[in-house]
């Protein structure tokens, strides 16, 4: 092979490989993420260790929607991130009763997915009316979570969300679609 045509193959080659890092650049920034469970809060539906595709794209053209579960980055923190469940939307008022009970704008929220009974409202024991651009978030483990219940998460602003959990690609045994309503 002469020389030539050796810088050509080597021109090639990394011609391929900027293509390649340019394209993953992309789908990581704007269309999805691997993203892994540390911790308990959102038991039974995510466990710790679960590896997740977070959708990155999908709230560009619509709006998180009740029971969404969502990822956004710790206030605190820039290299801590929480997965929670939306429970309420924005211009709605949140509040949780003693016993544990959600209300949205007065009524009782019919939902399945925290199965104990809340045992301490937070800030919610009294009525949270969210901003226009707001959501009230919850794990679904709610007696193991910090969310908006807590001062130091509290309501989620939209342009916090980085996006929605999508599918769970690990532990293999329960691959798929994750299921939000």
């Amino acid at each position: 092979m002469s020389g030539k045509a050796i810088l050509k193959e080597i021109g090639s080659t990394l011609l391929y490989i900027v293509v390649v890092l340019g394209i993953t650049w992309l789908v990581i920034t704007f269309v999805g993420q691997r993203t892994e469970i540390n911790g308990s809060s959102m038991e039974p539906t995510l466990s710790n260790n679960d590896n997740l595709i977070v959708d990155k794209i999908s709230y560009r053209f619509k709006d998180p929607q009740r029971f969404d579960i969502i990822v956004f980055p710790f206030q605190y923190d820039e290299n801590v991130y929480y997965i929670k469940r939306i429970i309420g939307l924005p211009g709605e008022t949140v509040q949780i009763g003693t016993d544990g009970t959600i209300y949205i704008d007065g009524q009782v929220l019919e939902e399945g997915y925290g199965k104990e009974v809340m045992l301490s409202p937070g800030r919610a024991g009294e009525p949270i009316t969210l901003g226009e651009d707001e959501y009230f978030v919850l794990g679904d483990n709610r007696n193991n979570s910090s969310d908006s219940r807590e001062p130091s998460v509290g309501n989620i602003h939209r342009d916090q969300i980085i996006g929605k959990a999508w599918v769970r690609i690990w532990p293999f045994h329960k691959f798929g679609v994750l299921k939000h309503q």
